[in-house]
């Protein structure tokens, strides 16, 4: 079976859907890829692609995202609720089948050396394609932004691959190898944004927290309400069930009630089986009592 690659560029756009769509139809028009999914927030002036192949196939339309969209999406005009520092902000490869973590890593670095060769773009690594301890982590690559990552260059900033002058339009890009993590988003009945600032502060790890658990507080605009943006970096040890309950039950005891999850991208199977179990008090619930998958296996 040839191995396939996962790849989930986050590029700054998501407003103009014609652009949106013409970066679509770059990934889909890369022989050997198929795109699994888009997901666009205009409120966070962000879209998440989802696609994957063999992995010189996945490598080609990764190339080919990052120089339509380098084309497209101009930074110096954009605005938007999400932390990002460039047009494409981030690019993790994710191994799904017949393809090691030390393969997507060494693609990572090659997609990277040839962006910075061919765009001229300061180029960071994260999470397992990281080559300093200080940039396993994406926000602590991302924390100074756009607006402010030009002062930070010749500092803390050192980029991995190319200048260390920010490219005017184009920013910065990140670009790593990672396990599969799940983007998931929980709306609030209120416009109260330091009450989910203060709930994203509480359950992330890094302030003492949900271990595997990143999380952010935002507005939303249409309607107003306040949004717990969340990054679930390993499911096995952060269930979706228990993000859930934490951030509900703080809002509860604040007098709020949630309005509603949103998932970003896609998930693993085994995740969406221990969210229903969770619900449904199933003990038990794994792949092998799903049709589907029985006949996928």
């Amino acid at each position: 079976m040839p191995g396939i690659v996962e790849c989930v560029p986050n590029v700054s756009e998501g407003r103009r859907l014609d652009v949106i769509d013409g970066l679509a139809r770059v990934i889909t028009a890369t022989l050997g890829v198929r795109l699994l999914d888009r997901t666009s927030d205009p409120d966070h002036n962000r879209s998440v692609f989802t696609f994957a192949g063999e992995p010189d196939a996945v490598e080609r339309a990764a190339l080919a995202l990052i120089d339509a969209t380098y084309k497209a999406v101009d930074m110096r005009g954009h605005k938007g609720e999400h932390p990002r520092l460039g047009a494409v902000d981030v690019v993790p490869f994710v191994p799904l089948a017949g393809v090691t973590m030390a393969e997507c890593v060494a693609l990572a670095h090659r997609v990277g050396a040839a962006v910075a060769a061919t765009h001229h773009v300061p180029v960071f690594y994260y999470a397992n394609a990281a080559t300093r301890p200080d940039r396993v982590r994406l926000p602590d690559i991302r924390k100074p932004e756009y607006e402010g990552l030009a002062a930070f260059l010749e500092t803390t900033h050192v980029p991995d691959e190319g200048p260390r002058t920010l490219h005017p339009s184009a920013g910065a890009i990140v670009i790593g190898a990672r396990p599969p993590l799940i983007a998931f988003n929980i709306e609030l009945d209120t416009t109260d944004l330091k009450l989910a600032q203060r709930i994203a502060k509480e359950i992330r790890e890094s302030s003492g927290g949900l271990p595997a658990i990143q999380a952010k507080g935002f507005m939303l605009t249409d309607p107003p309400r306040a949004q717990v943006s969340m990054n679930l970096l390993d499911h096995t040890v952060t269930s979706l069930p228990r993000v859930w309950q934490e951030v509900e039950s703080r809002a509860n005891a604040a007098g709020v009630r949630v309005l509603r999850g949103e998932l970003i991208g896609l998930l693993p199977l085994d995740a969406a089986l221990a969210a229903a179990g969770a619900a449904l008090k199933l003990d038990g619930l794994v792949r092998d009592r799903v049709i589907e998958a029985r006949f996928l296996e």
